[in-house]
């Protein structure tokens, strides 16, 4: 789960949950035998999701997504253009 929330390699993970190269070799091993996929499955079945909200609050966009200038100082969108000129 480490390093799935953190997307770091191998190698960085952290002392206190094993040496680096057994987790790998486990990890590997579940997935080859179904245990992880199992385990997946058992949270999906389990899953309480009364309180699974997603706001605008909380997703965020590229900054050109919503029609950002590419540059300091660079042109603005035909539709702003019109308003900034009325």
């Amino acid at each position: 789960m480490w390093m799935a929330r953190s997307g770091g390699r191998w190698r960085d993970l952290p002392e206190r949950l094993g040496d680096y190269r057994s987790v790998k070799r486990r990890y590997y091993r579940w997935i080859e035998m179904g245990v992880l996929d199992e385990m997946l499955a058992v949270l999906a079945r389990e899953a309480d999701l009364e309180w699974l909200m997603i706001d605008s609050t909380i997703v965020r966009a590229h900054q050109h997504a919503a029609g950002a200038r590419a540059a300091k100082g660079g042109r603005m969108p035909r539709a702003w253009a019109g308003l900034a000129a009325a």
